[in-house]
């Protein structure tokens, strides 16, 4: 029996086994740090909804003490203070899985920058007839503060193509070009809506949350430990092939490879 595993030490197999030697503890290795991943995303899910239920009842701060926004400090409570001027609208927005629009509302504050109020959202197409005007004189405003939207992320559609008064992204870099003030790199989402709109709620910063990537994470884990799983598989495979075949030519049933070759003669 010893000299049918004989062949475990060729050079093919030591090559072979080293291979699955490597091959499998970096595929565990790889499913493990996807599924941390996994793990980290749905700790940060579960702080995000304690934050949001303990910053509903905390008291807001400064705007300028909160920033620069980062997920410390996104959906936190801020407060500012201003006037209102520029009023856009930001189409292609859903809330409670019906279509409409928010109404973004530039606030001047005393800083010489204005920031980006979402002061609600109204159902259907993007209609400048619809949104409330804007209260006059000075106002304070508290709401929730939120990072610069970018295209592509979150639903959020590219500025082409957009009627004069509307934009796509909330950001400054959406916005540098349709106001005439400096711009927070921040936006803010009032906690009650103005004028019979609904108030928009806070977005969960980037890169938390369970969200897409996070369940390709679970999905990576599952693959690493299939791929460690198939290489014990075919290693496994290959021995009873090679088993098999050592077997069979100790007992004469493998094809002799120095055998004559056999030639047919014309007789005669």
């Amino acid at each position: 029996m010893e000299g049918v595993y004989r062949f475990l030490l060729t050079p093919r197999w030591w090559g072979i086994n080293v291979f699955v030697l490597l091959a499998i503890p970096f595929c565990i290795f790889m499913g493990s740090w996807q599924l941390s991943r996994f793990e980290g995303r749905v700790q940060e899910e579960h702080a995000a909804n304690r934050q949001a239920a303990s910053d509903s009842s905390e008291a807001a701060r400064p705007l300028d003490s909160m920033l620069p926004v980062d997920k410390a400090t996104s959906g936190r409570r801020v407060t500012a203070h201003g006037q209102y001027g520029t009023q856009l609208l930001v189409p292609g927005r859903q809330l409670d899985d019906k279509d409409g629009f928010y109404v973004l509302t530039l606030l001047r504050t005393g800083t010489g920058k204005a920031l980006p109020v979402v002061r609600g959202w109204l159902p259907g197409r993007a209609d400048a007839s619809k949104a409330p005007a804007p209260p006059r004189g000075e106002v304070t405003v508290t709401g929730a503060l939120q990072a610069s939207e970018t295209p592509g992320d979150n639903g959020v559609s590219a500025q082409g193509g957009l009627p004069a008064g509307q934009t796509a992204a909330i950001s400054s870099a959406s916005l540098v070009n349709l106001v005439p003030y400096r711009l927070y790199d921040a936006w803010v989402t009032l906690d009650k809506a103005d004028s019979g709109m609904k108030a928009v709620p806070a977005a969960a910063p980037d890169g938390t949350g369970l969200d897409l990537k996070a369940f390709q994470n679970l999905g990576y884990t599952g693959e690493w430990f299939v791929f460690a799983g198939f290489t014990v598989f075919m290693w496994f495979r290959l021995l009873r092939r090679e088993v098999e075949a050592a077997r069979d030519a100790e007992l004469g049933l493998a094809p002799a490879e120095d055998a004559a070759p056999v030639t047919v003669s014309s007789g005669g």
